[in-house]
């Protein structure tokens, strides 16, 4: 089952993802291409990446 981020604005957001747990895993994929490529990663990997967002590491 995929979920959208609560944060999203609208469902006409330009900027979203979708993360759905597989295979002991997270999967995420573009929002508005929901066929598209997926990004697979253990669930060690994805909470280091959401540890790295929340701190800003990839802000402009």
């Amino acid at each position: 089952m995929w979920r959208k981020s609560s944060y999203t604005g609208s469902a006409n957001d330009e900027v979203c993802v979708e993360v759905a747990h597989v295979n002991g895993g997270v999967a995420v994929r573009d929002s508005k291409d929901p066929d598209g490529p997926r990004l697979g990663f253990a669930r060690r990997e994805f909470g280091g990446l959401l540890d790295r967002i929340r701190r800003g590491d990839f802000d402009r």
